[in-house]
């Protein structure tokens, strides 16, 4: 069996849950049950949610400790579950969340743990998970060794959510008998990752249009403002944007900064370096404007326009807005 470990907040499933999904269903080949479990408080909405994929079944484990992310007590929790239920693998989508509290729980089951993996193989009858290494240079694959389960985290955008099946009908869903005592948090819950008023997890997003240096100067950002609002898309940049302090370091999109899979993924003035690029191919629609047409980012574009984003993007705006 495989167990999915879904992400909600609030009663909102993170949409990377239905991506970690996919890759579980492509590791089953379809003839290994996947199970998906979502941890929290008053889940029952986000499990009939995920009741609607092609699963053996959902399992909810509803504590009020688990109502606000601590890592102390989801590491509890998952570990009890995990052992109860004593799957082959434990799949999660690799979110900020998940960095924060899984590698805690592979070291409580004592288990192998393999992150942001890109891509499911086999290798000798056994299964091979992909994963980028020194900034996306590289790529591993990787074969976990030792007892199972084994935990492996899927890179955002890697899988696509749209990709997951569906069942004909609603996948039971059954409460697990798992009890978490407030004795074992030892934080003070916060609200993570708002370090800055405007923090953002563009992880999210549907929409992005994301600016490169080819804005040239900090007043220009507002450029990419207008077009971003024209699409009702949110705003993000590469890393050397951020770095010159035009934009919030949370909206830096790449190796050092977030991965993203939006719909659309509109590009402007960003050549397409490979640290940039492994952290938006995974985007649905790829539209790259830049005036060099031997960018690299044109070879992972589904629509490119080479031209000056000065006069590109007015002109977008413009005919967006009619």
């Amino acid at each position: 069996m495989i167990l999915v470990i879904a992400e909600q907040k609030d009663g909102k499933l993170n949409r990377a849950t239905w991506e970690a999904i996919a890759a579980a269903q492509q590791l089953s080949a379809g003839s290994v049950p996947v199970k998906v479990a979502v941890l929290g408080e008053g889940v029952s909405g986000v499990a009939g949610e995920l009741a609607a994929a092609d699963v053996a079944e959902v399992l909810t484990v509803d504590q009020p400790v688990l109502g606000r992310y601590t890592a102390d007590a989801f590491v509890h929790a998952a570990a009890a579950l995990v052992t109860a239920q004593a799957p082959a693998h434990v799949l999660l989508a690799h979110t900020y969340q998940t960095r924060d509290f899984v590698p805690g729980l592979a070291a409580r089951l004592d288990r192998a743990l393999v992150t942001d993996v890109i891509a499911i193989k086999s290798a000798a009858g056994q299964a091979a998970f992909a994963r980028p290494m020194f900034q996306g240079k590289l790529v591993a694959d990787v074969v976990l060794e030792g007892p199972a389960p084994h935990l492996v985290t899927v890179q955002i955008g890697a899988f696509r959510a749209d990709a997951v099946r569906k069942g004909s009908t609603a996948a039971p869903v059954s409460v697990a008998a798992i009890a978490v005592d407030p004795s074992v948090v030892r934080q003070a819950p916060e609200s993570p990752f708002q370090e800055a008023k405007q923090a953002v997890d563009l992880s999210q997003a549907e929409r992005i249009v994301a600016v490169g240096r080819g804005i040239k100067a900090q007043e220009n950002i507002a450029v990419a403002q207008q077009l971003a609002g024209a699409f009702g898309a949110e705003l993000a940049a590469s890393r050397p944007i951020c770095d010159n302090g035009w934009l919030p370091m949370e909206r830096q999109i790449g190796s050092s900064g977030q991965t993203v899979a939006p719909k659309l993924y509109v590009a402007i003035g960003i050549s397409g370096a490979i640290q940039h690029l492994v952290g938006m191919k995974g985007s649905r629609t790829i539209v790259a404007i830049n005036k060099d047409a031997e960018a690299p980012i044109f070879e992972i574009a589904d629509y490119g326009i080479t031209g000056d984003l000065f006069e590109v993007a007015p002109a977008l705006i413009t005919e967006l807005k009619k």
